[in-house]
């Protein structure tokens, strides 16, 4: 009689990578940002200005001002960047030096 042996079980996908999980994440996100706008209904709101006493002004405010850093950083990152082999030819032009 030839025994074989089971083989062995797949591995399992970490937590934070099942779809499962990601869409339980995604809810409670959410219904913590809803909870958080609804809170503002229990406070009272010492406004400066007639525009910040609006409901909900501070997570529009939030996130705009979100979007508006990441526009930026985007901007900035394409007036900054430098091109893949910039290091490389820096040392590609010193090998040659050299060698010369």
């Amino acid at each position: 009689m030839s025994t074989t042996e089971p083989s062995p079980a797949p591995p399992e996908t970490p937590w934070l990578s099942r779809p499962a999980t990601i869409r339980r994440l995604w809810q409670a996100f959410a219904a913590i940002l809803i909870v958080s706008v609804l809170a503002q209904a229990l406070v009272h709101m010492h406004a400066y200005f007639e525009f910040d006493g609006w409901f909900g002004f501070n997570a529009a405010f939030g996130f705009l001002s979100c979007v508006g850093m990441v526009l930026f950083a985007k901007l900035l990152g394409l007036l900054l960047k430098r091109p893949d082999e910039y290091y490389d030819r820096d040392s590609e032009a010193k090998e040659r030096r050299d060698d010369a």
